[in-house]
């Protein structure tokens, strides 16, 4: 008689894809997280309180740094370009939100001219970006 050799059932977990899926994971988000921000990175004041904010649409992102550039998402354009380069982006979704990122060390005077070109181009909604407390 010959006897039959049974094999037990190996039961630990082998942890080591679930090692790399994760590493991949980690990658991604690290390569991944400095892209989400929009507009050229400015320092923002700080706000006493928080606005109740509604839920709208993706805003175009207008940023003055403060050498008093401005830019128009990730492009640079003068104060002459702004206006037009609003209205023709307004002109293809005109209930699209303004945001504008104004740094810390600017005047008033600075953001009014935005805020102005803005209004020309017929925004229907403008909002000034600020830091949560």
């Amino acid at each position: 008689m010959q006897s039959v050799k049974v094999e037990s059932v190996n039961s630990a977990i082998n942890v080591t894809p679930l090692v790399d899926v994760v590493l991949v994971l980690l990658i991604i988000f690290m390569v991944v997280t400095p892209m989400l921000q929009r507009g050229k990175d400015v320092k923002l004041p700080v706000a006493a309180k928080k606005e109740h904010e509604e839920n709208q649409a993706d805003p175009m992102i207008v940023s003055i740094t403060a050498d008093k550039r401005i830019w128009l998402e990730k492009d640079p354009v003068n104060d002459d370009q702004l206006k037009a380069a609003l209205s023709l982006k307004l002109s293809a979704d005109a209930s699209k939100p303004i945001l504008v990122k104004g740094d810390q060390s600017l005047t008033f005077g600075d953001v009014r001219k935005v805020l102005k070109d803005a209004q020309e181009a017929k925004a229907k909604s403008v909002k000034l970006g600020v830091e949560e407390k």
